[in-house]
């Protein structure tokens, strides 16, 4: 392995981790916030006279759960479904394809 070899997959590797932290950042905000506010709201709902279950299976309550969990699902598909069926490669073969393509309109 020579050295353009190895520089090309450590920048693979840094990319990958990269959107790995990401997803991450995005699951950790998810729990947090959505923690926070639900603990409100019960609390809140609590105080109205509402029974913990009334306050749960509220659609406003778990609607917030749900909308995020399901742009949380599609990031995590992004992340670790999507590289599977395209290969972990397919972004440097797209940027070799594309700097291909300008060499040969450049020259012409």
């Amino acid at each position: 392995m020579n050295n353009s070899d190895k520089e090309r997959a450590f920048l693979n590797a840094q990319r990958r981790v990269k959107k790995l932290r990401g997803f991450y950042n995005h699951l950790t905000v998810y729990l947090v916030v959505n923690i926070v506010i639900s603990t409100f709201k019960i609390i809140r709902n609590l105080n109205n006279g509402e029974s913990l279950q009334e306050t749960i299976f509220d659609l406003s309550f778990s609607g917030i759960w749900l909308l995020w969990g399901i742009g949380l699902t599609i990031h995590a598909v992004a992340v670790f479904v999507l590289p599977l069926f395209i290969g972990h490669n397919w972004e440097e073969e797209k940027i070799k394809q594309y700097m291909e393509e300008d060499k040969k309109n450049n020259y012409n």
